[in-house]
């Protein structure tokens, strides 16, 4: 058996991975696989259209919000946001958290002035920021509400008086909250939603228009939500994936039922870490993600027995990310608890071992 901490693509359900397999071989009674179907038959359109509506019902999203499935991975919204949101002589305000922060502040200054409001640089990221000002004339305030490569995740959202836009791809419905105090939220799929290849965007269709620069009509909103994100082929089978997903979530009971259930996920692992003496959680206590659980051995020649122990036991993906290195445990809404006691038992035996 095969454990998954991988961080993206991750962990899928078992079911949803035999849908999809099952529709490879068929897709839904047609005699074609889903990989050959056209994207502009009914068929296709109607797992468009279940997918947005179920995640409206989730998100419990207001009429002013518009679902869209989108390619490029969450990297192309690092640009997609400001070219649509952030005017040549605006400005937009960022927070700064980790990687991903870092690089979307980059990108949007290629369109107009970025201010960060607050960085976690000067301790490697391993806490979020608070007590900041957002520029009152500032576009939009940008956060990234999960740091997968640092394993920070925030709990509290600022009263920033500007609109909001924020880069959910690792937290996105792992918890409950007030999904339409957002503006703006994308997500790469392949966490918690499906796999590689769709992003999902949910604009408030206010918010556009509003920049003078002339904008490339693939990169313009307002164009795939009036071709219901079938502007052009998009990625047919990952958004296959995500319907199938969706459907799982739903079946789970929504998300005051998966939150509580990473929580629970979470709490064992850094209780864990807490008490052992080889592993220690980098990340300071009210900030630490409930997604991706990052430590570091105490002794770092202990790091690569233990990445050594795990690979001849069927544990992949708790080698951290390589910007920072040490250890992480990837936590998605479709990891089992039992991994996460199988994780911790590995752990131990290490521990009396060394």
């Amino acid at each position: 058996m095969v454990y998954n901490f991988n961080s993206g693509p991750s962990i899928l359900p078992q079911e949803v991975l035999e849908g999809a397999a099952a529709a490879i071989r068929d897709f839904n009674g047609t005699g074609l696989s889903i990989l050959e179907i056209g994207h502009r038959t009914k068929a296709f359109e109607a797992v468009v259209e279940e997918s947005a509506s179920i995640l409206r019902e989730l998100m419990r999203l207001d009429s002013e919000k518009e679902v869209l499935f989108l390619h490029g991975g969450a990297t192309t919204q690092f640009f997609q946001v400001p070219m649509n949101l952030l005017d040549e002589n605006g400005k937009a305000a960022y927070l700064d958290c980790g990687i991903w922060g870092s690089k979307a502040i980059r990108e949007a200054g290629l369109f107009g002035k970025v201010e960060v409001v607050a960085s976690s640089a000067d301790r490697r990221h391993t806490y979020i920021p608070r007590g900041y000002e957002v520029p009152s004339d500032a576009a939009y305030l940008h956060v990234t509400t999960n740091n997968t490569v640092e394993g920070t995740q925030m709990w509290e959202f600022p009263q920033a008086g500007v609109p909001l836009v924020a880069d959910m791809s690792s937290d996105i419905l792992s918890r409950e909250m007030d999904f339409n105090r957002f503006s703006l939220i994308y997500a790469g799929a392949q966490k918690n939603i499906g796999v590689a290849g769709v992003t999902v965007v949910v604009v408030d269709r206010r918010m556009l228009g509003r920049v003078s620069r002339r904008l490339p009509a693939m990169m313009d909103y307002r164009n795939h939500i009036e071709n219901r994100s079938l502007l052009n082929t998009p990625p047919v089978f990952a958004i296959y994936v995500c319907l199938l997903t969706l459907r799982w979530l739903r079946k789970q009971g929504g998300l005051s039922v998966l939150e509580q259930a990473n929580r629970d996920k979470a709490a064992l692992l850094y209780e864990a870490l807490e008490s052992s003496a080889v592993f220690v959680p980098t990340v300071e206590k009210p900030d630490r993600s409930h997604m991706n659980v990052v430590f570091v051995t105490r002794q770092p020649s202990q790091e690569e027995a233990f990445l050594e122990l795990c690979r001849r036991e069927g544990i992949v993906g708790v080698k951290g990310h390589r910007s920072m290195g040490g250890l992480r445990a990837s936590l998605y809404n479709a990891m089992p608890v039992s991994h996460v006691r199988h994780l911790i038992e590995l752990m131990r035996h290490f521990e009396r071992g060394s």
